[in-house]
C-alpha cells in the first residue's frame, strides 16, 4: 500500500535499476513498418489515421512546413502509446514525468524558432511586435512577447504532465475509496467501481487528446516561422 499517492509516479526499479528507461522505449517497439504485401485492417485504420491527422494539421503548413509532417506523426504516436500504456496496470507512464515532457517540449519549439530565424528573420522578429502598437508601448510589447515566447515550451511541457498527473491522481483515489469500502458498504463500492470504469475511458479519451493537442500546438508553432 502506498503510503502517499505520488508514489505512483516514482520510476518502479527492478534489483535496484530503474525502469523509466524501458517504459520509454516500449512505444517506440509498437511502432514497426509492415513488411505484408497486403494490407489488413490494422494497416487500413492505421492509414486512415494518418491522412485525418496529416488533412487536419498539415495542410495549413507552407510546403517548408510541411517537410515535419513524418517526424510530427511519429511524436503523435510516440505521445499516444506512451499516454495509454500508463493505463495499465503495473506500469509506469513515461509522460506524467515533467523532466520527460519538457525533454520533448524545449527542442521542438527551439527548432521551430531557429527555423523561422534562418528562412525567414524579417517576419519571426516582426512576431515580437503587434501591428498598431503605441510607440511608448513598444519596449513593454517587446518584452511581453519575448516573455510569451520563452513560456511556450513550459506551457507545453506542464500541460502535458498535469492533465495526465491529475487523471492518475483521480483514478488513485477512486480506486482506493472503492477498495476500502468493499468489505463494508457493497453498493457504495459498486458505484465507485461503475464510477472508475468511466474515469477510466475518460482517461483514455484524454491520453488521446492530449497527445493530439501537443503535437497541434508545435505545428501552430511551426506555422508562423515557416
Amino acid at each position: 500500500m502506498n503510503m502517499n499517492m505520488f508514489e505512483q509516479f516514482a520510476s518502479p526499479e527492478i534489483l535496484f535499476i530503474p525502469t523509466s528507461l524501458i517504459s520509454m522505449i516500449l512505444p517506440i517497439l509498437f511502432i514497426r513498418p509492415s513488411t505484408t504485401l497486403l494490407g489488413n485492417r490494422l494497416s487500413t485504420i492505421m492509414n486512415w489515421f494518418f491522412k485525418t491527422i496529416l488533412l487536419n494539421m498539415m495542410h495549413q503548413l507552407s510546403p517548408t512546413g510541411q517537410k515535419w509532417s513524418r517526424f510530427l506523426i511519429s511524436l503523435l504516436i510516440f505521445i499516444l502509446l506512451s499516454n495509454l500504456l500508463g493505463l495499465l496496470p503495473y506500469t509506469f507512464t513515461s509522460t506524467s514525468q515533467l523532466s520527460m515532457n519538457m525533454a520533448l517540449a524545449i527542442p521542438m519549439w527551439l527548432a521551430t524558432v531557429i527555423t523561422g530565424l534562418t528562412t525567414k528573420t524579417s517576419s519571426t522578429l516582426a512576431h515580437m511586435l503587434p501591428e498598431g502598437s503605441p510607440t511608448p508601448l513598444i519596449p513593454f510589447m517587446i518584452l511581453i512577447e519575448t516573455i510569451s515566447l520563452f513560456m511556450r515550451p513550459i506551457a507545453l511541457g506542464v500541460r502535458l504532465t498535469a492533465n495526465i498527473t491529475a487523471g492518475h491522481l483521480l483514478m488513485t483515489m477512486i480506486s482506493s475509496a472503492a477498495l476500502n469500502f468493499f468489505n463494508t458498504y457493497n453498493t457504495l463500492s459498486i458505484l465507485m467501481m461503475i464510477l472508475l470504469f468511466l474515469l477510466t475511458l475518460l482517461e483514455m479519451a484524454v491520453a488521446c487528446i492530449q497527445a493530439y493537442v501537443f503535437v497541434l500546438l508545435v505545428t501552430l508553432y511551426l506555422q508562423e516561422n515557416t
